[in-house]
């Protein structure tokens, strides 16, 4: 690339801060503008990124005010009246969108792509962990914070690039994969999309754009059509059989699973997750059946002892089933679950991992246009629970629309429910007789986490 600078609006994005520290490894200069401080943006800012949080020409570090030798890269959530994002583009700067970045990055790679309405950051995490431990190599861009490489982006030697993909803006579009995971294509950002039909359609075009040659690793029931005849496709499925699936499931302790992969190559048996969760097992599968096709396009097998280990050591991501304290008499965990059937999944993961006990669920919804559109289907899954305390609406980058808020979830849920303040949530579930607790949502939920774990523990001891 031309460019020394490199200038992010939106640079504290879990895509965005991962694109950001790629360029400061390649030694180029990066700063970039965000609405608030994270600690994305305190990482990078230690990392050596200059970063404001006023959108102010005057706060643009001055070597980036040169189009000759500064590229702008932007998040689709900025809105294109963003002052500084009219600057850039009245001077004549070269402007790419994220997934157009990210797409540049790409070409020369051997990519794994897993797309999704959900499922995709776990199953993307756990593909850069087995090509790490399969091929001692392999980088990732990832939407989540891994816990086994400390960050969202990983640097190895080798061809294989591990993405997710994300369908927000049709952002996915951009990249043409060696191998596509597609865990779901449920309707969501319908504010984008308009209809689910509209949404299928683009997930249609994405397999239409994974490489001659190679792979579509589909779950059995997503119905998409498949209509590119230069690949592969298979099924996976987390215990009916078809191409890739579990078999003779157990759970051990904590809520882990014992279990045995069926692949087209054979079986590999004695696996165990390092993450809990039926859901996980599922995203595993996925993860095994598109490390395969690498494997094969490379005239090789799966190595079964490395591959038990490095299942084995998968310690997660950051917000996916996150255990902040897991004792006989209290549990509390977090996910960044937001689509209706995340919650159900997760829900009925912790139902089987602590059968008999009372579940509280704590969700704070995600964007007005999200809830409008789900709001029944927020309900039914959130009845899974024994009790649930909404927060109200977290806008992101949405203006409120009247009449939709935490209300239209509440009136439908069928088990105990209130809605309480942000500010109020730690001492509401204080109050409340707890057993297992786990709070959901995309937003800033997990600013409270921290004060409910607290609680929780002093509840313990008292």
């Amino acid at each position: 690339m031309k460019f020394e600078n490199v200038y992010f609006l939106g640079i504290g994005g879990i895509g965005m801060s991962a694109l950001a520290r790629y360029f400061l490894h390649e030694g180029r200069r990066v700063a970039g503008y965000d609405r608030t401080p994270s600690s994305l943006t305190e990482a990078l800012e230690a990392e050596g990124a200059s970063v404001h949080y006023e959108d102010d020409v005057r706060r643009i570090p001055a070597p980036f005010l040169d189009p000759a030798t500064t590229i702008v890269v932007y998040t689709p959530a900025v809105p294109h009246d963003l002052g500084e994002f009219v600057y850039f583009r009245e001077q004549g700067f070269t402007i790419e969108k994220r997934s157009q970045m990210l797409g540049h990055l790409a070409e020369g790679k051997y990519v794994m792509a897993v797309a999704g309405t959900h499922g995709k950051t776990t199953t993307t995490t756990l593909v850069a962990w087995l090509n790490r431990a399969l091929t001692g190599g392999g980088s990732a861009f990832l939407g989540g914070l891994s816990k086994n490489f400390g960050g969202n982006l990983v640097l190895g030697d080798g061809p294989r690039l591990a993405v997710e993909a994300d369908e927000f803006d049709r952002s996915f579009l951009r990249l043409y994969p060696d191998v596509a995971v597609v865990t779901s294509a449920d309707a969501d950002h319908l504010d984008i999309y308009g209809t689910h039909e509209a949404v299928k359609e683009a997930f249609s075009q994405f397999v239409r754009q994974i490489r001659p040659g190679g792979s579509l690793v589909i779950k059995q029931g997503v119905e998409i059509t498949l209509d590119n005849p230069r690949v592969t496709i298979y099924r996976y499925a987390y215990d009916t059989p078809c191409d890739f699936y579990a078999r003779n499931i157990r759970l051990a302790e904590g809520g882990h699973y014992r279990f045995e992969l069926v692949t087209p190559s054979g079986v590999i048996g004695d696996l165990t997750l390092g993450i809990p969760g039926w859901v996980n097992i599922e995203n595993a599968v996925a993860a095994v059946a598109s490390v395969w096709c690498a494997a094969r396009a490379e005239g090789s097998e799966l190595a079964e002892e490395p591959l038990r280990e490095a299942l084995a050591s998968f310690t997660g991501v950051k917000r996916r089933f996150d255990f902040y304290l897991n004792t006989p008499g209290q549990v509390y965990m977090d996910d960044y679950a937001h689509h209706p059937r995340e919650l159900a999944a997760t829900l009925t993961s912790v139902r089987r991992m602590f059968p008999g006990r009372r579940i509280t669920a704590l969700f704070q919804p995600h964007l007005y246009t999200r809830t409008r559109d789900l709001y029944r289907e927020f309900a039914e899954a959130l009845s899974l629970a024994d009790e649930v305390v909404l927060l109200p609406i977290y806008p992101a980058r949405e203006e409120p629309i009247e009449g939709v808020g935490s209300e239209m979830i509440a009136g439908l849920v069928r088990v105990p429910c209130r809605i309480v303040p942000r500010e109020q949530l730690a001492d509401t579930v204080a109050a409340m007789p707890t057993d297992v607790v786990i709070s959901f949502g995309a937003g800033n939920i997990d600013a409270c986490c921290a004060a409910i774990a607290e609680r929780l523990r002093a509840k313990c001891r008292s």
